[in-house]
């Protein structure tokens, strides 16, 4: 899996191109969990979860039930006062989007048994046909003497450079928009 860092990157990239001048600072924050959220299936594993079982690492919570699910909940609780009714849509399409994001990532990576993108429909795992992303040991101290510079490294070529032109992307055509309504 790529680490938390380089899944809260593209959550930040993306939240610029949906974002709205409205949105309040909870709207960040659950742009940030949601993107590491279907990583809360590590603690499966000090309750003895195998890894490749429904709830294992990669499973359920890295599918897309889980990321509409999870988009669907955000909105639903966050976002329920009226002045965000014209933007829930857009606002589910982007937490889904930020919460899938965590499962496509991981399934370009180089290691693990798959993502389980169609569970509860499917438990079959899958990968994409471009793996460039070197897999993130989990836990703090397997990062640090597997050689966790290495990933950071790997991420930031992957990961976090095309977040960035995401960004600065997204910057350019609201500047552009800007310009050509005034004038």
């Amino acid at each position: 899996m790529p680490t938390i860092i380089a899944h809260s990157v593209f959550a930040v990239s993306l939240a610029h191109v949906f974002k709205h001048t409205s949105l309040p600072l909870r709207f960040w924050v659950l742009a940030l969990g949601c993107s590491m959220l279907p990583d809360i299936d590590v603690i499966g594993f000090s309750l003895g979860v195998k890894y490749g079982e429904f709830w294992g690492h990669r499973g359920f919570s890295h599918s897309l039930t889980f990321a509409l699910a999870t988009s669907l909940l955000v909105v639903l609780l966050a976002f329920y006062q009226e002045q965000y009714r014209p933007l829930r849509l857009r606002l589910v399409v982007f937490f889904f989007l930020v919460t899938a994001s965590h499962g496509l990532f991981d399934s370009m990576t180089n290691g693990g048994l798959g993502i389980a993108f169609f569970s509860p429909f499917d438990d079959a795992r899958y990968f994409l046909p471009l793996r460039p992303i070197q897999v993130s040991p989990i836990g703090l101290r397997d990062f640090l003497e597997w050689g966790g510079w290495r990933v950071l490294s790997n991420e930031f070529k992957w990961i976090v450079l095309p977040s960035l032109a995401l960004l600065l992307v997204s910057i350019g055509v609201r500047y552009w928009l800007m310009v050509r309504r005034r004038a």
